[in-house]
């Protein structure tokens, strides 16, 4: 996911990442200030920090530190579902005047374990096939854990919608049963009104 938003500072705003149990998140942001003089975002926001914040589906904390105009963060998820990661402007006096406007590029990667290119390099080739060896394992455990997620959500809509539709089955046989109660009962009492009339 690699998308950017914009915030006035101290402003916070959010993003929902839907995610299995026990997969690593990275994210990389940067920081960018409006300049009203150029009309242009520059490229740094120099004495800005931010504030990252990141809820599990049951309300839990997993990361909250104030970081600077651009930085990396991760964490790992332990329960499968919605995450939310928050973004907050710090405020101090080297930082951008009251209502600016501040644009963050946002990089999210989700079960992605990073290979040190240069610590490969350092090694011989039988250690370089191991270490890519092993990363391409990590890789096949998440598209597990993925799969085994997206198993779990399809089973949880599928007997959602199954009750859904015993429950509309239901009141729609109840509604049969009550409107030929209703008809009955019409019958049977315009019946009794002609008998009591001598019409019939």
């Amino acid at each position: 996911l690699a998308l950017y938003f914009h915030i006035g500072e101290r402003e916070e705003k959010c993003i929902i990442e839907d995610i299995p149990s026990d997969t690593l998140v990275v994210g990389n942001y940067k920081v960018q200030r409006w300049n009203i003089h150029r009309h242009d975002f520059l490229e740094s926001a120099p004495g800005l920090g931010m504030f990252v914040t990141v809820t599990s589906p049951s309300g839990e904390v997993l990361l909250s530190k104030l970081y600077g105009p651009q930085g990396t963060f991760s964490f790992t998820s332990y329960l499968s579902g919605e995450h939310i990661i928050c973004f907050q402007s710090n405020s101090t006096r080297f930082a951008v005047t009251a209502g600016s406007k501040l644009r963050i590029h946002l990089d999210i990667r989700v079960g992605e374990h990073f290979l040190d290119e240069s610590a490969i390099q350092a090694k011989d080739k039988v250690n370089e096939v191991n270490v890519r060896l092993e990363h391409l394992i990590e890789q096949i455990h998440h598209v597990t854990r993925e799969q085994e997620y997206e198993r779990e959500r399809e089973e949880k809509f599928r007997k959602t919608s199954e009750e859904t539709n015993s429950n509309i089955l239901w009141w729609a046989i109840v509604q049969t049963l009550i409107l030929i109660s209703v008809g009955i009962w019409q019958i049977k009492s315009l019946r009794d009104f002609f008998i009591s009339k001598k019409l019939v």
